[in-house]
């Protein structure tokens, strides 16, 4: 309950306070240090979307953070709806997950960086 409630007050601030208004939050250090836009930008921007529910722009800021959250709302909608009918969601292994979203977020980091996938940068 804990972690759900410090959720519900960090989404409220993203959604009253625009990051895309300039001088609201600092910039990113990493395209400012290297040219490259690392796997977490547009992100904020991308939440801050989706608390309007304009999933246009969310996926133009970060397409990845909007996979990555339709999956996790998805896994948990499915593990709530089949709870009471006594048949719990096995997990899926931990390491399995973990090399799945460490292969996407590598492919969506290089795929953003490169002009083919120009339009998967913030």
């Amino acid at each position: 309950m804990a972690w759900a409630a410090g959720a519900a007050v960090a989404l409220g601030a993203v959604a009253v306070i625009d990051p895309a208004a300039p001088g609201r939050h600092p910039a990113c250090p990493v395209p400012a240090l290297t040219g490259l836009h690392c796997p977490g930008c547009g992100g904020l921007r991308c939440v801050s979307a989706l608390t309007r529910a304009d999933i246009g722009a969310a996926l133009g800021a970060n397409a990845l953070v909007v996979t990555v959250l339709a999956a996790l709302l998805s896994f948990l909608a499915l593990r709530l709806a089949l709870a009471p009918l006594g048949r719990p969601l096995p997990a899926p292994p931990p390491r399995a997950v973990a090399w799945t979203l460490g292969g996407a977020t590598l492919l969506f980091t290089v795929l953003r960086n490169l002009p083919i996938g120009a339009a998967l940068a913030p």
